[in-house]
């Protein structure tokens, strides 16, 4: 389900740069920052680095792209 947000212009414009960074759509760009603001809101502890790659396991997770972690 999708719904309409308004955003300032401002930010719409810092994401049209940051887009192609990564090669994202806009709302791709905006999502993604989304995500990032929750989780680090929810956990104010972790780095930025931290939180990417909680995002990046997590969707490795959902492509089964998990292996078991060895220890030492």
């Amino acid at each position: 389900m999708t719904n309409a947000v308004r955003v300032s212009e401002d930010l719409v414009r810092e994401a049209k740069l940051f887009s192609k960074i990564d090669k994202r759509s806009i709302t791709g760009q905006i999502e993604h920052w989304a995500r990032i603001g929750k989780c680090a809101e929810e956990n104010p502890g972790l780095t930025y680095s931290l939180i990417k790659e909680i995002l990046i396991g997590l969707i490795e997770l959902e492509e089964g792209e998990s292996s078991e972690y060895q220890f030492g």
